[in-house]
């Protein structure tokens, strides 16, 4: 995941007039903070990306960069590098535009298509997505005054090697100019949230607190919603 994701801001940079930024990145990832909650989970929280996971998970840190900031947390976080998640876990991001510095539309093009296509489309899984705003930009022939916002909701299931099969769930959302924009974290480009588990009664339940429960700044996936609303009901 985290090779998926750094892959991302490099290919956004080639994109860019201007590459990545100026600034050389930190030297140190910024650090894991973990507070009790008084339940089997604990807040994990990477600067402003911040989750619940269970007990006896490891969080740590995305690959240091200034370009994006999150946390990875499983039982065995070094099996999440690939985006192959035949384990449980939990990985939440988010990608710094005024570093990347590309044009806001292109963060449109990554989140409704290669971001997670790698994972969907992969041998052996199923999939299904919800899709909350999809306001195609004018440069891809939408609308002139076209927000150029992409938010969804998903997940499947995936049995790797005749094993034991994952379920998954993710959330994926580039703001552009739409509401989604004043939530979060400014200057954000590009959310992402990916969740596994193993496929029982109980895996639904799992994901949707596992993903319901990262914040970016003070919102979370539920405030992402509320804010697209008074759009989706137009």
């Amino acid at each position: 995941m985290q090779r998926a994701i750094l892959g991302l801001v490099v290919m956004l940079a080639a994109l860019s007039c201007t590459g990545v930024g100026t600034r050389t990145p930190d030297l140190e990832q910024p650090a894991i903070q973990v507070r009790p909650t008084g339940s089997p989970y604990v807040r994990v929280s990477a600067g402003s990306v911040s989750g619940l996971v269970p007990h006896g998970w490891q969080a740590i840190p995305m690959d240091g960069n200034d370009f994006h900031e999150g946390f990875v947390a499983s039982p065995h976080p070094d099996t999440w590098p690939e985006m192959r998640p035949s384990t449980a876990g939990l990985v939440a991001t988010w990608v710094d535009a005024t570093r990347v510095g590309v044009p806001s539309d292109l963060y449109y093009l990554a989140a409704s298509g290669p971001v997670l296509s790698e994972l969907r489309d992969r041998a052996g899984c199923s999939s299904f997505e919800k899709i909350l705003a999809n306001n195609v930009p004018a440069f891809l022939h939408g609308a002139v005054d076209s927000t150029g916002d992409f938010v969804a909701r998903g997940g499947g299931v995936c049995r790797f090697d005749g094993g034991t099969a994952t379920r998954w769930s993710y959330f994926v959302a580039a703001p552009g100019f739409g509401p989604v924009g004043h939530m979060g974290i400014p200057g954000s480009g590009l959310y992402l949230i990916v969740a596994a588990t193993r496929e029982s009664p109980r895996a639904r339940r799992i994901l949707s607190r596992l993903l319901d429960n990262v914040r970016f700044g003070q919102d979370g996936i539920g405030d992402f919603v509320r804010a697209l609303r008074p759009a989706m009901a137009l």
